[in-house]
């Protein structure tokens, strides 16, 4: 298994009971699918925002656009309601491309903008569906995140772009 993800490299991964082949590509253009969003590695003075709905299964704050929402705002707005933070500064840090191969979406290409945001947190008050936030240092962030299985080496590169140490860990 290949440690980070290179760019336009697929990786088979199981997502939802669905079969998909992920890849990463850099900024600054997308490539091509429907837009589905945005994810952040949200950093907060030396530590990395995990989110979870169940105290359990942790992520970074994602989510889907909504109407006529450009890349940022989608990122901006999702990190504000899924991690009760304010984004200060940003960088676009590229994007994934995920194809389903198998499964009830089969042909579907998704595309999720992919970023680094520097944060200020505001008091907790989880208001839309993730009910835990938590703050940790970039290593032990990593090694908490819920990573489909098959997608460790597209994370790996999400946390190396976005300049925060990576896990020496190979069996995600």
């Amino acid at each position: 298994m290949n440690d980070i993800a290179g760019n336009g490299t697929d990786f088979a991964a199981s997502i939802n009971g669905q079969e998909w082949h992920v890849a990463w590509y850099p900024p600054p253009d997308p490539p091509s699918g429907t837009p589905h969003g945005a994810e952040a590695v949200c950093v907060a003075g030396d530590r990395i925002v995990v989110v979870s709905t169940d105290g359990q299964q942790w992520g970074l704050p994602a989510g889907r656009p909504e109407r006529h929402e450009q890349w940022v705002d989608t990122m901006r707005r999702e990190v504000r309601e899924e991690a009760c933070a304010e984004v200060m500064d940003c960088r676009l840090l590229g994007f994934s491309r995920g194809i389903c191969v198998r499964g009830p979406q089969e042909g579907l290409v998704l595309v999720r903008s992919m970023w680094r945001a520097e944060v200020r947190l505001a008091p907790w008050d989880p208001r839309f569906e993730m009910a835990h936030r938590r703050l940790l240092p970039a290593e032990e962030a990593f090694q908490s995140l819920a990573i489909p299985k098959g997608l460790g080496p597209f994370y790996r590169r999400l946390f190396v772009e976005a300049a925060v140490p990576r896990p020496n860990t190979h069996d995600i």
